[in-house]
């Protein structure tokens, strides 16, 4: 297998879609309305980063980054989400190479930080830590992490785009 990660284009659409809904399709903790946000996160001119894992021209992954709102106003913060990888290539590393590339990203243009909702001990590898700074409402705070790039932590609420919201 040689990956190579690339950021989206146009003609990936379509298969981003489809991968985003496969790599859900079984998982706990989700309204299945991935690939619904995606899309609605481009149509909004809010995807920030949407980055691919590309193999002999077949998308095994996909993950995307766009801007939060924190209560408190500091600007530059970031959401990660969501991280996709087909079913059958899962377990390989590529979705932990998507997310070590995105970050990177955020970091070179400058972002304040970074923020996930998930597994805390898949998370804490990549430097996300609970308990940090924002909060996500009617969240459980060891679920949701952040990472700060420059400065401190800031407090508040954080609020995601309103196409998290997309149902279809």
């Amino acid at each position: 297998m040689s990956l190579i990660f690339r950021s989206e284009r146009p003609s990936d659409i379509p298969a981003i879609e489809q991968l985003t809904r496969e790599a859900f399709l079984d998982a706990e903790h989700t309204s299945h309305t991935e690939q619904y946000i995606v899309a609605a996160l481009r149509k909004a001119g809010a995807l920030t980063l949407s980055l691919v894992a590309e193999d002999d021209g077949l998308l095994l992954g996909h993950a995307s980054i766009s801007p939060v709102t924190l209560s408190s106003g500091e600007p530059g913060w970031y959401g990660l989400a969501p991280v996709s990888v087909l079913p059958a290539h899962q377990g390989r590393g590529i979705g932990s190479q998507l997310i070590r590339q995105l970050l990177q990203q955020l970091r070179e243009q400058g972002a304040a930080g970074c923020v996930v909702l998930g597994d805390p001990g898949y998370y804490s590898r990549f430097g996300f830590k609970a308990g940090q700074g924002p909060l996500l409402a009617g969240v459980p705070p060891e679920y949701f992490q952040a990472q700060a790039f420059q400065g401190s932590y800031p407090c508040g609420e954080v609020s995601f785009h309103p196409a998290f919201d997309a149902q279809g």
